[in-house]
């Protein structure tokens, strides 16, 4: 691929912003959390649930930013995929260590409030990365068809 052609796919397929992506993480969290207080009126597994939010926003930023730190320009192919291993294998212990570290936090935390929120909260990543708008790379320019 030579530099105008990846230039032009660039310009095709910009950069989804992965701080978007984190926000809906979080947000989900959020919601399922008030929602976990509304229905059940305990403070208890409000914080559960919560606490299992962040159990899955705080590892995946971190991840997030080590992974875009591997992935600048200039980084070889291998070490971009090397990074992405690595940082992925940090965001598992660190949601491990978290899940463990939870009775300390919350006392006796209510287990299903804190992974019903933690699966929620980890798959709306990728919801929230095919939501989000993608960034345009330099000025958007409108397409003109003839209407088809």
């Amino acid at each position: 691929m030579t530099a105008e052609e990846a230039r032009q796919w660039r310009s095709l397929y910009p950069q989804v912003p992965l701080s978007r992506a984190l926000l809906w993480e979080a947000l989900t969290g959020l919601v399922v959390a008030l929602a976990a207080c509304l229905l059940t009126q305990s403070a208890a597994v409000a914080w559960s649930a919560a606490y299992g939010a962040a159990a899955g926003v705080i590892p995946a930023a971190v991840a997030a930013v080590g992974t875009v730190r591997w992935a600048r320009h200039g980084f070889p192919p291998g070490a971009a995929l090397a990074g992405l291993l690595l940082w992925e294998g940090v965001k598992l212990v660190l949601t491990m260590g978290l899940l463990m570290a939870a009775p300390k936090f919350l006392g006796v935390p209510s287990w299903p409030a804190l992974l019903i929120s933690l699966v929620l909260t980890i798959k709306m990543y990728w919801v929230g990365l095919l939501w989000v708008r993608p960034l345009k790379s330099g000025r958007a320019r409108k397409e003109r068809t003839d209407g088809c």
